[in-house]
């Protein structure tokens, strides 16, 4: 039996970058030495009105073509994960398709997840070469945020950035991926979403948990996401190694969603590690939503931080409520191509 095995990635961001001191010249009465101390985050990607999270998946997906020599003829399956697709239909995995001259042969598909998006996507490619014919799977995250956020909006705007990611997934004789654990709790949804634009009449619409503070569609109530992330993420690590009969101190590192500097302190001083183990980066992007894992493991790859053999566990959480976690042992080797092409 086949199974999957992280490969190449490659990442793009809008041109537009928009830093916290552009943030203080806009808005003199914003604290941004406050909010970078909470948020961890300096500077935010911010797409142009013209460009979708598909623009950004298809570009980052062409650089991986490009940069790693793989041909769009190989691909037998295409996986996008995104929460602002082109359309309600048709699916936008469809046109990235044509857009990218994958074969008509291969699959596509569409999922709507955020933050926990990238680990349910390694799960359905695992899946889909299991199960074969499927060798190689295209998995592309990207989100545009920034759409559903008011310019207003302090509490979002220094959050959220723009980005697109492209994983390529290939079959392998071994497993790499395993003790996948996943988690549901719908009765979050009310902490982080947009509740217009759906199908749903507005009259019934969730209503955000509290108070709408700014006119953004995108509402978030973050001390009720920090609560439950500090509440589900240790269980979901203990339920992960308890499948793989693993203490904590054999895995290398923990590599989380990156939500916000003062999330992942929270779990820092809950689960009672090594900051050096449970790596942050995002000052200089921002929160990707289902982008920060695979950026994360970019640069980690870029820095010789992850080698082949290193045990890792990925873990994402957020939006739905969702999240779900596995273990990873790398396998792909670095060469020039990655250490001198930073997207």
């Amino acid at each position: 039996m086949n199974h999957a095995a992280i490969g190449p990635i490659a990442i793009h961001y809008p041109e537009r970058a928009e830093t916290n001191e552009e943030l203080q010249r806009l808005f003199p009465d914003w604290d941004m030495d406050l909010i970078h101390d909470k948020t961890g985050i300096a500077t935010r990607y911010i797409a142009a009105e013209n460009e979708c999270a598909s623009d950004l998946g298809v570009t980052a997906a062409k650089k991986l073509f490009d940069r790693y020599n793989i041909d769009p003829a190989s691909i037998d399956f295409l996986l996008f994960c995104t929460q602002t697709p082109d359309y309600p239909l048709p699916t936008t995995a469809c046109l990235m398709q044509s857009r990218l001259g994958i074969p008509t042969s291969a699959g596509a598909l569409d999922f709507n997840l955020g933050c926990s998006g990238f680990v349910y996507g390694l799960a359905l490619a695992d899946g889909l070469i299991r199960v074969g014919p499927v060798r190689r799977v295209l998995l592309i995250t990207a989100e545009t945020y920034s759409k559903y956020i008011d310019p207003t909006d302090r509490s979002l705007r220094t959050i959220f950035g723009d980005a697109g990611a492209a994983t390529l997934i290939e079959a392998v004789e071994r497993p790499t991926l395993s003790a996948f654990r996943y988690g549901t709790d719908g009765q979050g949804a009310d902490t982080l979403i947009v509740s217009e634009g759906g199908a749903r009449p507005v009259a019934e619409a969730i209503r955000p948990r509290h108070r709408k503070r700014w006119p953004s569609r995108l509402y978030m109530d973050g001390p009720s996401l920090i609560g439950f992330t500090v509440e589900q993420v240790p269980k979901l690590i203990d339920q992960i190694l308890e499948a793989a009969g693993m203490s904590r101190e054999d895995v290398d590192l923990y590599l989380l969603h990156q939500a916000t500097k003062k999330m992942l302190e929270h779990l820092h001083q809950r689960l009672g590690m090594d900051t050096a183990r449970m790596p942050l980066l995002l000052e200089d992007c921002g929160n990707t939503v289902s982008s920060t894992l695979p950026i994360l493991i970019d640069e980690l790859r870029r820095k010789g931080t992850l080698r082949p053999g290193a045990k890792s566990m990925l873990i994402g959480f957020g939006v739905g409520w969702s999240w779900a976690g596995c273990l990873w042992e790398e396998t792909y080797r670095c060469d020039q191509r990655d250490l001198s092409s930073k997207s």
